[in-house]
């Protein structure tokens, strides 16, 4: 095997396991994540472990992680659609990676 085979075989295979990462883990900044979710979600959502309120009627940012059962790109993708039962963010892709790579890091 040539040299330059061997180079793009090693290229492909960590190519695909940067792949297989998932993008929010790849993508994400979770400290930014973090304060987008203060941001945006406290005043419904408890998002940190020392939040001290939030709507009884919003699920807890662990809940909510919890009922996508590790799959952050449902996550990605309801983040991504408005939902009359929260306000329209208007989140930009960058946004949203960064609070599904703060979901993750929870």
């Amino acid at each position: 095997m040539t040299p330059s085979r061997s180079l793009l075989r090693l290229v492909l295979a960590a190519g695909f396991a940067l792949a297989s990462c998932g993008s929010a883990f790849a993508f994400g900044d979770a400290a930014e994540g973090k304060t987008i979710a203060m941001r945006w979600c406290a005043a419904c959502h408890v998002v940190t472990d020392n939040q001290t309120s939030a709507s009884v009627d919003a699920p807890t940012f662990t809940e909510i992680k919890k009922s996508y059962g590790g799959k952050m790109d449902f996550l990605e993708a309801f983040l991504s659609e408005a939902h009359p039962q929260m306000p329209d963010m208007n989140l930009t892709y960058l946004e949203i990676q960064n609070l599904v790579a703060y979901f993750e890091g929870l």
